[in-house]
C-alpha cells in the first residue's frame, strides 16, 4: 500500500503561482511513476501531468504545458506540481496518484493509489 497526502492548494488570483506537494508513505516511493489529475465540479477527473520513476521523463496535458512543471524528490518521497500563470479554468480539486509502473502513465485507470485531493481556486 502507498498512502498519498496532497497539500499546497488555496485561493489565488489569475496569473499567480502555486506549488502542490504530495507526500508518499508505505512502499518504496521510487518504484512508482507518479501523476497529477484534476477534477472540476460536475466534470470528469482529467490527467494533468506525470513523471516516471527516475525523473527522466515527464508528460503534460496540452492545457497546462508550458505553465506547470511536475517533479519528484525520491529522497523525500514527495512529488510536486509547480503551477505558474494560473487561469480561472485551472480551478479544480487536484489529486496525486501512484502507479506500479516505472514509465509515464496517462489513463487514470492505470493508477493504483490516490490521495484525497487539494482544492485550487483561481479567481479572475
Amino acid at each position: 500500500q502507498v498512502q498519498l497526502v496532497e497539500s499546497g492548494g488555496g485561493l489565488v488570483q489569475a496569473g499567480d503561482s502555486l506549488r502542490l506537494s504530495c507526500a508518499a508513505s508505505g512502499r518504496t516511493f521510487s518504484n512508482y511513476a507518479m501523476g497529477w489529475f484534476r477534477q472540476a465540479p460536475g466534470k470528469e477527473r482529467k490527467f494533468v501531468a506525470a513523471v516516471n520513476w527516475s525523473v527522466g521523463s515527464t508528460y503534460y496535458s496540452d492545457s497546462v504545458k508550458g505553465r506547470f512543471t511536475i517533479s519528484r524528490d525520491n529522497a523525500k518521497n514527495t512529488v510536486y506540481l509547480q503551477m505558474n500563470s494560473l487561469k480561472p479554468e485551472d480551478t479544480a480539486v487536484y489529486y496525486c496518484a501512484a502507479t506500479r509502473t516505472f514509465s509515464i502513465a496517462i489513463p487514470r485507470t492505470m493508477y493504483d493509489y490516490w490521495g484525497q485531493g487539494t482544492q485550487v481556486t483561481v479567481s479572475s
